[in-house]
């Protein structure tokens, strides 16, 4: 092969590199894994290397066990055995939450935990309720809506999971008494006398905190535990974008991913003279528009990037609108291409009339964005990934 063909535009590919177990030298395996596409002709200067945040925790063993977790709430919050946790804003999902609840519950075996739901939908958007039930319920019980106000079970309308039904067995698997409720003002909590609150929402975390802390002193969010880096296992989103793991064991987000991204950059520099940039990606961070899930359950998009890709927006100009605009001024097709040629060269501000409609969004989350779509939830066994073409690099 001899490289993408010119007549190429902006694209990405899913690079596969076979199994990655926890503890492996990560950059190694990238660089194998590249050797073959440099041979190919396929990685320029300007392209950016993605790799999943999944794949950089498990090469740096960052995995916590429910019951560290639950030590962690005991000493943290100074609590024992017997006494009640607030739980507020949990988003609803299996790999997600239910391995946190676990911990979170274990930590009150003899105790009680109240979670509270938003609805009609979490904060992704994985509904609760649906809206016409919603709305009729919050009229009648001024948005603090019981089990027992419920006349049936209200499954998740794609994964068919009674998260309420879910949350209520995990705890009570851990031997504690579960109570679930729907409100969508984080203040309900304290109407159950929890003894200590975790607040679990991921984007909005900081505002539930102040509304709660306003009138309680002893509350958490999810990214103040398993944040120590004394300890082996650890991350500065806490536990803020894990994931289940096997067993007893929860993946955390990866630590320090902008160094690691860094020094991946400088080795891809080393081995294959190549200047490009590298990404450290969570989810994507886009919203269905038929479920109207928002799939950035974690909290960044991107976890770590080289700094040449820091706080910079896509630029561009707005096509559609300059071939219309210079068409109707009677240009031919010829001076049409030069024209665009020539302003794709030029700074527009977000303002200017040759950048209108084009949404002014960061360019690493749409990198990001983009390398998620190909990996996926699934896992398409391809952690890294390729992208040519929209930071400037070249097809040549």
């Amino acid at each position: 092969m001899t490289g993408i063909p010119d007549y190429v535009g902006p694209c990405a590919f899913g690079i596969e590199m076979g199994v990655l177990l926890p503890g492996c030298d990560l950059q190694s395996q990238v660089i194998e894994a590249l050797e073959e596409v440099v041979e190919d002709g396929f990685l320029t200067d300007g392209d950016t290397i993605c790799l999943t945040e999944s794949v950089v925790a498990r090469s740096q063993n960052n995995y916590v066990t429910k019951a560290e977790i639950a030590q962690e709430i005991r000493e943290g919050c100074t609590l024992t055995p017997e006494q009640t946790i607030g739980v507020v804003f949990p988003i609803t999902s299996r790999n997600r939450f239910v391995p946190i609840l676990a911990g979170i519950s274990r930590a009150v075996p003899d105790g009680k935990v109240i979670v509270q739901l938003q609805y009609p939908t979490d904060e992704v958007g994985n509904r609760t309720l649906p809206p016409e039930v919603a709305a009729e319920l919050e009229a009648e019980t001024d948005d603090h809506i019981t089990t027992d106000d419920l006349d049936r079970r209200y499954p998740h309308p794609i994964t068919e999971i009674d998260y309420i039904q879910l949350y209520r067995e995990t705890i009570a698997e851990e031997g504690a008494e579960p109570t679930i409720f729907l409100s969508n003002d984080p203040e309900r909590i304290l109407e159950y006398q929890p003894d200590a609150v975790i607040v679990s929402n991921v984007h909005e975390r900081e505002k539930t905190r102040e509304a709660v802390a306003a009138y309680h002193d002893n509350v958490l969010t999810l990214q103040e535990l398993a944040n120590d880096e004394t300890n082996d296992a650890w991350s500065e989103w806490g536990l803020l974008g894990s994931n289940m793991s096997s067993g007893e064991k929860i993946k955390l987000a990866p630590r320090r991913a902008d160094q690691f991204a860094v020094e991946l950059q400088e080795r891809i520099d080393d081995e294959f003279d190549k200047q490009v940039h590298v990404i450290i990606n969570g989810d994507g961070a886009y919203k269905d528009p038929s479920s109207g899930i928002y799939e950035l359950a974690d909290p960044c998009a991107v976890f770590g990037a080289t700094p040449d890709l820091e706080d910079t927006l896509r630029g561009g100009v707005k096509y559609k609108f300059l071939v219309d605009k210079y068409h109707e001024e009677e240009k031919s097709r010829e001076e049409i291409s030069e024209i665009l040629a020539a302003e794709a060269e030029e700074h527009h501000v977000e303002s200017s009339i040759e950048s209108e409609g084009t949404t002014p969004r960061q360019l690493q989350n749409i990198i990001a964005s983009l390398a998620d779509l190909l990996t996926g939830s699934a896992d398409a066994g391809t952690p890294l990934v390729l992208v040519k073409g929209i930071t400037g690099s070249s097809n040549d």
